[in-house]
């Protein structure tokens, strides 16, 4: 199986790894997970059907993370949008047991390289209520964008109907909406790389 990990040290108790056909057990639990979250955050999460997150498991386009006894810790998914030309990596979720020990940057990390390894060339973005993403993505390389700089295709759009603030979005044209949508460009972090490297020389 492919893995898309970060560095473990010794102490670690959290196994992150690439998806496939033995966590789809996860599904319903990370399908609850969800629900609750938005629940409890009182913001607008859009469902995710377990049927919908175990696709995604058998495809090996998503990170789990299991603690070292098997429980489940954390979940995030890659899709691709436009033929391929965005990628997106949503719903990232990390159970209430296992927070603020650093361990949704980790997954987030990991399912960036991921993304990155399996898709080079994509624009990769997200869009979020969550302040903790919003850091965690700045520290990547995303940049705050208009909705107009993401896909155009339908499908992603239909995807937001289950959240509650969807009429907002329609209300305003798909131009804005309750969620910040942010962007990684390979193109843009390549040229700031070589802008980088001639600075130092």
């Amino acid at each position: 199986m492919e893995l898309a990990t970060v560095k473990k040290t010794k102490t670690d108790v959290f196994h992150i790894r690439t998806t496939g056909e033995e966590h789809v057990k996860y599904a319903e639990t990370i399908s609850d997970m969800y629900r609750e979250s938005a629940k409890v955050r009182g913001i607008g999460i859009a469902n995710r059907p377990p049927d919908y997150i175990a696709e995604k498991m058998r495809n090996g386009n998503a990170i789990i993370a299991l603690h070292e006894d098997g429980r489940l810790a954390g979940f995030c998914y890659i899709e691709t949008w436009s033929h391929g030309k965005y990628v997106v990596n949503s719903g990232l979720i990390v159970s209430s047991e296992f927070r603020k020990q650093g361990l949704a940057k980790r997954i987030k990390q990991t399912v960036f390289n991921l993304s990155r390894t399996r898709y080079p060339e994509a624009k990769i973005f997200g869009i979020t209520t969550s302040s903790a993403v919003m850091k965690i993505n700045s520290q990547l390389g995303y940049r705050p964008v208009t909705y107009s700089e993401l896909t155009t295709d339908q499908k992603f759009w239909d995807g937001c109907q289950s959240c509650p603030n969807y009429d907002i979005l329609n209300r305003n044209k798909r131009k804005h909406c309750l969620c910040t949508a942010m962007l990684y460009d390979p193109g843009e972090a390549e040229k700031r790389s070589d802008n980088s490297r001639n600075e130092e020389q």
